[in-house]
């Protein structure tokens, strides 16, 4: 890569990104008991097709791509990857206390299991559609955790799951603060 290039690549101060999320604490990470179906149904949340695995990889793939000529725009992305790393930790240790596995296995509840892929993901190239992508995946991963929410009965889960749904209704905000000035 030329000179030039190096410069564009490192031009972006990524120094100093705190994640993007609501300023509400999160719940306490317990449960009431262990539910191995619970667990199941959060280890899709965890690293399925719609996932925070899959958010965590698309948010830094466009970062990466958008650091040297939309800085703000790869800042902005990079916050919300750090609040989606977040609560695929969250989702993690409520994984294993409900009695689950941290494999990258998503767990079906047709009993199928299915390893995390790339195929996941659509990476598109400009800014525009890449936070059309950003806002349809926040949307697809509202709409999972609220049918989750309603299939777990245990109050400390679901209190997590809608702490949750609160950031990414915030991440569909600020991405289409960004969208309006592209």
């Amino acid at each position: 890569m030329s000179e030039k290039g190096n410069a564009l690549i490192n031009a972006c101060d990524l120094m100093g990104i705190k994640p993007v999320l609501t300023a509400l604490s999160y719940p306490p990470q317990q449960v009431q008991s262990k539910n191995l179906a619970y667990a199941n149904l959060l280890s899709v949340d965890y690293c399925g097709s719609v996932s925070e695995l899959s958010a965590i990889t698309q948010y830094i793939n466009f970062e990466t791509r958008l650091c040297g000529f939309q800085c703000q725009m790869a800042r902005v992305l990079l916050g919300i990857a750090m609040a989606e790393m977040m609560h695929l930790q969250k989702l993690g240790e409520l994984i294993l206390l409900l009695g689950g596995k941290l494999d990258y296995s998503a767990r079906m509840q047709n009993g199928k299991q299915k390893q995390w892929s790339p195929e996941y993901l659509f990476l598109p190239d400009n800014a525009a559609q890449m936070l059309q992508a950003c806002i349809a995946s926040e949307q697809e991963a509202i709409k999972q955790y609220r049918m989750h929410w309603k299939m777990i009965g245990d109050a400390n889960v679901r209190a997590v799951i809608a702490r949750i749904i609160q950031d990414e209704e915030y991440h569909i905000l600020t991405l289409n603060d960004l969208l309006a000035a592209v």
